[in-house]
């Protein structure tokens, strides 16, 4: 069995921003795959396909964790069984990578994670671009995905994730990618601005 973790924000207001790729791609795969919900009472919505259990976290980004690891010590999972997808500013708009275990990467979801659970679980980072500026990296991350940039960019790695995640041993080499070639114009840095709760990266 492997657990799928999706990594974002709950509500609309957070539904199309660059914080929630993860939360899109999980969405992706449940709908792909037909699963089936199997209930909300590990803080977060967890459904079930076959052998894979799909979940996105209900605690709002920085407290990820807390639904991970109810999850994780429920169905008995090692760590080499469960995937996070998440956005990473790191890579360029499109890019996408794969890695098991490492840094948070200032990344406040990874970080609440590796605090419950450990490091040594699987990373998929779907790359967002950074910010023109250092201090707007919150509401970059909170501001919605420009409609050519997720159409082009990022809707793309989906059906590649979905792939990955059945070989995730084989993932860094076998499908990883460099981005897109013309990556286009992000919408307002300033859309989006973080919540309390919300929390940027």
């Amino acid at each position: 069995m492997k657990l799928i973790v999706g990594l974002g924000n709950p509500g609309p207001k957070y539904a199309l921003t660059r914080h929630n790729v993860g939360f899109m791609a999980v969405d992706y795969l449940i709908e792909k795959w037909g699963a089936g919900k199997v209930g909300s009472k590990f803080k977060g919505e967890l459904f079930k396909s076959g052998e894979y259990l799909l979940l996105k976290p209900l605690t709002f980004m920085n407290l990820s964790g807390e639904s991970v690891e109810l999850v994780k010590n429920f169905y008995k999972l090692d760590n080499s069984q469960i995937i996070v997808i998440h956005d990473d500013i790191d890579l360029q708009p499109g890019q996408l990578k794969f890695k098991r275990g490492g840094s948070a990467g200032g990344h406040n979801g990874l970080k609440s994670i590796d605090a419950h659970i450990g490091k040594d679980y699987w990373r998929v980072r779907i790359g967002v671009g950074r910010p023109l500026r250092k201090g707007e990296v919150v509401s970059y991350v909170l501001g919605n995905f420009d409609p050519k940039e997720l159409e082009e960019c990022i809707l793309p790695l989906f059906p590649v994730i979905e792939k990955a995640v059945k070989e995730i041993e084989k993932a860094p080499s076998k499908y990883s990618r460099k981005g897109c070639q013309s990556n286009p114009k992000p919408q307002s840095q300033l859309e989006g601005k973080s919540s309390a709760q919300g929390g940027g990266r």
